[in-house]
């Protein structure tokens, strides 16, 4: 596949955003994707704004992160705002994003999310993968 994947990465929790590219890249080399570029942000928020500044530069993206509940409502406006303007963008510009931000509870649920065998960033490169061949 010649398509160029940008892949965004929240790295406000690094040990996570870590393993979900390691999840991700590992499905673009399974499927011989080798034109792919990381960009890290601090957080989730940043997101749209760095797809939306390079929306032009690749054929679509894979948005990772991670939120965590904490004991304020910070955690749904977050989440709904990132989510929503991600969607936004791919539906505007016609290109495939996909979310592959954990919205979660606690760490033990981001972690179990993160993990090699429940990754959501190789679910997430695996939909990118799709979409793209569609």
């Amino acid at each position: 596949m010649k398509k160029k994947i940008c892949l965004v990465v929240a790295n406000y929790y690094p040990s996570i955003s870590n393993d979900l590219i390691k999840g991700a890249l590992k499905v673009l080399k399974f499927y011989g994707q080798k034109n792919y570029t990381v960009l890290k942000v601090p957080g989730v928020f940043e997101l749209p704004f760095v797809i939306l500044k390079n929306i032009n530069k690749y054929d679509g993206f894979i948005a990772l992160g991670c939120v965590i509940k904490g004991q304020t409502p910070h955690f749904e406006f977050i989440s709904k705002t990132t989510i929503y303007a991600i969607m936004d963008l791919s539906l505007k510009y016609k290109k495939p994003i996909s979310n592959g931000i954990i919205t979660c509870l606690n760490k033990k649920q981001a972690l179990k999310r993160s993990s090699f065998k429940n990754n959501k960033g190789k679910e997430s490169a695996i939909a990118m993968i799709s979409l793209l061949k569609n």
